[in-house]
């Protein structure tokens, strides 16, 4: 039995996991810490868990108290603020599992340039293993922190992973249009959010500019083997959750999709929970599920591939993919309390 601490216990991402790990067998809460909801019962912050799990949230500051009483510490909170309890942790033998944006960028320059916020503990960055399961799965198993990826980069880099590993795109002409549900924005008031505000429509934003673009372009650089530069644009949609990324890229030579379906099936045989398919993904087939399905089509008019990769941001996106990482960490089965599909309708 090992024993987990929650950081940031109380957002979206943070209730998502603590719900997958309550029920793990191998796994105890040790405690739950919430910057807005310190003293409170968390169950009466989230009314599912009635009778189910009543613990109190102590705060933020009394964590690094109770580091010594646990073996490894999820960090659920917005960028910047993970730095130096990771530290902590990592000095005490606590291993470490960040959902959050501070350990996925390799360089200080660039995760400054944009987060704007200082990298406190640059040195922890070459410690630091990207986390993205079926990528980095072997590194994964012996590391002590662990950078869960965002949402977006998770949905977009297994869309293309198969392409990139085998040279079949030209990587200046990746384009990748994404559409995500309003559980993204995580669960701080916002007036974006409210339903008002983005019912009955749907919105690019942050065009050019978005957070995660670094973090896709720095990964598909890895896996290229040459430094990648491409477009990503976020869209927002009003319902909870799930991201639909549609990636389109230049083929570098005629290939069809049968052949295409062959090597994505064949670089994927191993993995539980990625989903090759000849129907186009929907988000409603992977939502509440660690699953992540992928479609290919090939534009012949225009010797363009189009790839089709469908997840659930709080699952496969944050909270499924931390508890996947965890299981390697300690030794566990790998699909321990995740192995389960969609409920639907």
């Amino acid at each position: 039995m090992k024993n987990v601490g929650i950081l940031g216990a109380t957002g979206y991402a943070g209730q998502q996991l603590l719900g997958l790990l309550r029920t793990h067998p191998h796994i105890k809460i040790k405690f739950i810490a919430s910057h807005s909801y310190v003293d409170q019962e968390f169950s009466k912050i989230y009314e599912n868990y009635s009778h189910e799990f009543d613990k109190v949230c102590i705060s933020n500051i009394q964590v690094e108290e109770n580091l010594s009483k646990i073996d490894l510490l999820f960090i659920a909170l917005p960028h910047g603020k993970a730095f130096e309890i990771s530290k902590k942790a990592l000095d005490l033998g606590v291993k470490v599992v960040d959902l959050g944006a501070d350990f996925r960028l390799n360089h200080q320059k660039v995760y400054e340039e944009w987060y704007k916020v200082p990298c406190k503990e640059k040195d922890l960055l070459s410690q630091a293993v990207y986390g993205l399961t079926e990528l980095n799965r072997e590194k994964i198993v012996n590391s002590n922190l662990v950078a869960n990826p965002g949402c977006y980069p998770t949905a977009s880099l297994l869309g293309i992973i198969p392409l990139l590993k085998n040279n079949l795109i030209d990587t200046d002409s990746i384009i990748i249009d994404a559409k995500s549900g309003v559980s993204g924005a995580g669960r701080s008031a916002s007036i974006s959010s409210l339903m008002c505000e983005c019912s009955e429509s749907i919105k690019a934003y942050a065009v050019g500019t978005h957070r995660h673009t670094p973090e896709i372009e720095q990964e598909a650089s890895k896996i290229s083997g040459k430094e990648v530069t491409l477009t990503f644009t976020p869209h927002l949609v009003p319902m909870n959750r799930g991201i639909l990324s549609v990636i389109y890229a230049k083929l570098k030579k005629n290939i069809d999709e049968k052949e295409l379906k062959k090597i994505y099936l064949d670089e994927y045989k191993k993995d539980k929970f990625i989903r090759i398919k000849d129907t186009l993904p929907e988000t409603r087939w992977v939502k509440g599920s660690n699953y992540c399905d992928i479609s290919v089509r090939v534009d012949k008019r225009t010797g363009r591939v189009i790839v089709m990769s469908a997840i659930d941001n709080l699952m496969k996106g944050a909270a499924g993919q931390a508890i996947q990482n965890m299981n390697l960490m300690f030794g566990f089965e790998e699909t321990k309390s995740i192995d389960f599909i969609s409920i639907f309708p």
